[in-house]
Order: structure tokens, then C-alpha cells, then sequence
């Protein structure tokens, strides 16, 4: 692992600028933006915004790159090609881009390294697996007004793509956007977190150095409000993948349903992991606690709501108690550091105030509630125990390293509880009695259940939710299907056969 200082100089090794049109260069924007390190709290560096001219451009050189340029006439096989040139290039720089992860996010960089950049390597050769296996199907179909017909599909890129990617793990979530559009055949215009735009524009370099056309890819830094709300606006854009929350999930929507534009809206989630009496609870106990405390808690994934049987919930409530207070919180690049420090100020003050709602509702704070001395947006891991569902701490995404404790006393307690949330996006089992962990899956509204192991993530599978956590999906071949029209095609024949 680098040291602070020799990590902070490779920010002056990746561009600061908007890149699109196969350049470099903030055109018509004269407007920037610093992207400060939550743990400092010192500028890392200055970013170029892209503003609405830029937008308009990256998507112009985005519909000619399809209709009319080298991307357009690129087939499958060779740009499976350039996925996997590009996941081979990300592979060879992963420790660049974790430090950087660490350096934009706050996170210790054994998370990237274990996670985001495995995954993102993973979804690129995953999909370069795909784009020369896009096939149509012959469709038997009747005669027409007597005359014998031949039906079949093909399936054809949705167009120009916006992907919008947050601030959390903005490589590993870009891979899930950008690596199924272009395998499609899609151009896609990124538009990357305000707060961490450096691993973006250093996989916008990467992109360029293996060899995609010019218009294919562009990522385009600058404020959600001007530079989002630009991309989502132009009429030019065939359909919109936004990870991040609600309220901005709904502004996408209605932006999008002006042009009846698809969309993929991935919008958080309140996620709960459900421990069983029969459950190993040494086990169960690290692995809940990696699902609320993980990248600070800062996972739209993070089982944050842990619903307890009451037979074993005080013994389990000491063991998580004891994970709590054995991670050790600081700058990700001292040795030891196992949580980091949240994104930004506005984002330690909101968990913040729901730790006070949490001790106003009545819940038993019994692990963390405070932070440490000096700077950086650091927050204690924190932990209540004698939750209702019906407190704000189990209702609303926090984005922090806060876990509510809520015990059930059966098994339909237990998944009444679970479903009882505005949100759907994953839940965690963990018990050892498989046939209770098929059946209990079943019924458990979530986009994703995972059995005795926390968000076991992988490229081949679909993510995605429901309610509140957004629509569509992500991944596997649902990842195709998002970035794909299918297109029917019917000759009716001039063969008449014999009588």
C-alpha cells in the first residue's frame, strides 16, 4: 500500500478535463470544480464541468459515431475485442485505481482491491462474452393473405446511452452501466459523481488507449444540477442508467418519459438481513456486520435493518456489538484503518441527525453514535439494538455505518417485517437449515437474496429492485436485454407451392 503522499501525486497523472468526440478538452466550459478528500478535507485537484454545449456535443459525435461512423459498422466479434483489451488494461492499472478509490472515496483501499476492481474487470469480460452472441430467432408464423411468410428478430443497440453513476463505487457501478452498452453496440456518454470523478476519467483514458472509436464512449465531468440534468434533458439521448437516490430517480423519470426514453434506475435500498435461532452467529455476526459497515455503509445494498430471533438476540446484539468496536476507524492509508471517513460534510451531517433520531425514537444506541476528534467526515461505527420497524432508523436509507437490531419472534414475524419497507433492492439469510432459507427466499420481496453470505456479487447475475429501489436491471443477460431492441422482420414470399 502506498503512503498518503506518494498516493496524492498520482492525481496529477489523470485528466482533469470532459472527453468526448475521441479529445480531449473542455470546449465551450469555462466552469470547474474541486474534488476534496473527505479525509483531509484538503482539494485533491480541479476538475473542468462539462456544461450543456459539452452535452450536446458528446451526444451529437455519439448518434453519428452509431449511424454513420466506425462504431456504427464495428461488430460484434471486434468489440469484444476492445472489452477485453480494456479489461486487461483496468487489470494492469487496478492498483492505480484503487488508490484512487481511496484517495476520492475515503474507503481503505482492501476494499476496491477485494470488490470494485474485480467486479469491474469482471463485467467487462462478461460482456465482451456477449457481443458476438446477439442472436435473433426465426419466428414460425402463419401465411399471409395466403402467401407463405418468413419471420425473424434481430436484436440492435437501444442507441446512445447516459449513464450516471454515483459516488459510492463509481468503477465497479460504471463497469455494470458501460460494459453491457458498448457490448451491445450502444455509444454511451458518461456522467460521473461530482465527489469522485477520478477513477471515471481514469477509465476514460483506458477506454482511448484500447483503441474504441472516436464517439463510442465519453465521460463528461460537472454538477449533477447543470451537467446531469443536461444529459438527461437532450432529446438525443435514447435511454437513461441512473444509480443514486429517489428523488433524484424521479426527476430521471420524468425527464426520460418526455421521449418515452427507456431507463435502468437503480435507487438504494433499506436492506434486511434476518438472523434465525439456527443460525452460526460467529458467522452470522461478521457477516452482518461487513453489510453495515462496508465503504462506511455508503452501499445502496447495506443490510442496515438486522432482524433477530428474540431466542438468540441478546447473545447475538454482544457479538455485533464486539465487530462494531474492533473496527478501527481512520485515514485509509495508515495501516490497520478498516473504515474510512463518509463522502463529504452534507453526508456526515445527515447520518448524523438520524443517529439523534435514532436516541429520540427510543432505541438503545449501544455501539458508536459519535467521531472522532479533528478533521476529516468521519462517524463512529454505530449500532442500536430494541428497534421497531416503525422507527425512522429502520424506515429510511441512512448512507452511514448505522445498523437498527429488530427481533422477530417466528418465521412469518420475521419476513413481515422484512417486506415492510418502502424499498426492495436485497436481503441476507442466514441460517442452516437450507429448505427454511429456499422457502424464506421466496417470499422475501428483493431484488436479490443472498444465503448465509452478504451481496455475493457477480456479473453473470441481474441487480436490480423494486418500490422505492428502482426498476430494471443490471447485469447477467437482463444487462443485454436493457441496452437491446429486439427487431422483427417478416418477407412475405412470392413461392407459392403446388397444388
Amino acid at each position: 500500500m502506498l503512503a498518503r503522499t506518494e498516493a496524492e501525486q498520482l492525481v496529477s497523472t489523470v485528466p482533469t478535463e470532459p472527453y468526448f468526440a475521441g479529445r480531449w478538452g473542455s470546449g465551450q466550459s469555462i466552469d470547474t470544480f474541486d474534488v476534496i478528500d473527505p479525509v483531509t478535507e484538503r482539494r485533491l485537484t480541479t476538475v473542468a464541468a462539462a456544461g450543456a454545449g459539452e452535452v450536446d456535443e458528446a451526444v451529437s459525435h455519439a448518434r453519428s459515431a452509431l449511424d454513420e461512423g466506425e462504431w456504427g459498422r464495428t461488430d460484434g466479434s471486434a468489440r469484444a475485442l476492445l472489452l477485453h483489451r480494456l479489461a486487461d488494461l483496468i487489470e494492469a492499472r487496478s492498483e492505480k485505481f484503487a488508490t484512487l478509490e481511496s484517495l476520492d472515496i475515503g474507503k481503505p483501499g482492501f476494499e476496491p482491491r477485494a470488490i470494485d476492481l474485480p467486479q469491474a474487470i469482471g463485467a467487462f469480460r462478461y460482456f465482451a462474452g456477449w457481443a458476438d452472441k446477439l442472436e435473433g430467432r426465426s419466428v414460425p408464423t402463419s401465411p399471409y393473405m395466403g402467401r407463405p411468410t418468413h419471420s425473424y428478430t434481430v436484436r440492435e443497440p437501444v442507441g446512445v446511452v447516459a449513464a450516471i453513476t454515483p459516488w459510492n463505487s463509481p468503477t465497479m457501478i460504471g463497469s455494470w452501466k458501460i460494459a453491457p452498452a458498448l457490448a451491445a453496440g450502444c455509444a454511451v456518454v458518461l456522467k460521473p459523481p461530482e465527489d469522485a470523478p477520478l477513477t471515471s476519467l481514469l477509465l476514460a483514458s483506458l477506454i482511448e488507449e484500447a483503441g474504441f472509436p472516436a464517439g463510442a464512449f465519453s465521460v463528461l465531468p460537472g454538477l449533477g444540477a447543470v451537467t446531469g440534468q443536461a444529459l438527461i434533458d437532450h432529446p438525443g439521448v435514447d435511454k437513461i442508467s441512473f444509480t443514486g437516490s429517489p428523488e433524484t430517480g424521479y426527476k430521471v423519470a420524468m425527464a426520460a418519459a418526455k421521449g418515452f426514453r427507456r431507463t435502468t434506475l437503480e435507487l438504494g435500498g433499506k436492506s434486511p438481513q434476518i438472523v434465525f435461532g439456527d443460525a452460526d452467529l460467529d458467522e452470522a455476526a461478521m457477516g452482518v456486520a461487513v453489510g453495515i459497515f462496508a465503504n462506511q455503509g455508503e452501499v445502496c445494498a447495506a443490510g442496515s435493518r438486522i432482524l433477530v430471533a428474540r431466542s438468540v438476540y441478546d447473545e447475538f446484539v454482544e457479538r455485533l456489538v464486539a465487530r462494531a468496536r474492533d473496527i478501527k476507524v481512520g485515514d485509509p492509508f495508515d495501516e490497520g484503518t478498516t473504515m474510512g471517513a463518509l463522502i463529504n460534510a452534507g453526508q456526515l451531517e445527515r447520518v448524523s441527525q438520524y443517529i439523534a433520531a435514532g436516541i429520540d425514537d427510543g432505541a438503545r444506541l449501544v455501539a458508536g453514535g459519535g467521531r472522532p476528534d479533528g478533521k476529516g467526515f468521519f462517524v463512529e461505527p454505530t449500532l442500536f439494538a430494541e428497534v421497531d420497524n416503525t422507527m425512522t432508523i429502520a424506515r429510511r436509507e441512512i448512507f452511514g455505518p448505522v445498523g437498527a437490531v429488530i427481533p422477530f419472534d417466528s418465521e412469518s414475524d420475521a419476513i413481515g417485517i422484512a417486506n415492510d419497507s418502502d424499498y426492495a433492492l436485497a436481503a441476507t439469510l442466514w441460517t442452516s437449515d437450507v429448505s427454511r432459507a429456499h422457502a424464506v427466499a421466496r417470499r422475501v420481496k428483493a431484488g436479490a437474496v443472498a444465503i448465509n453470505g452478504w451481496a455475493p456479487l457477480d456479473p453473470r447475475l441481474p441487480w436490480g429492485g423494486s418500490k422505492l429501489s428502482g426498476q430494471g436491471r443490471e447485469l447477467g443477460w437482463a444487462g443485454i436485454e436493457a441496452n437491446t431492441e429486439e427487431k422483427t422482420v417478416t418477407a412475405v414470399l412470392s413461392y407459392t407451392p403446388d397444388k
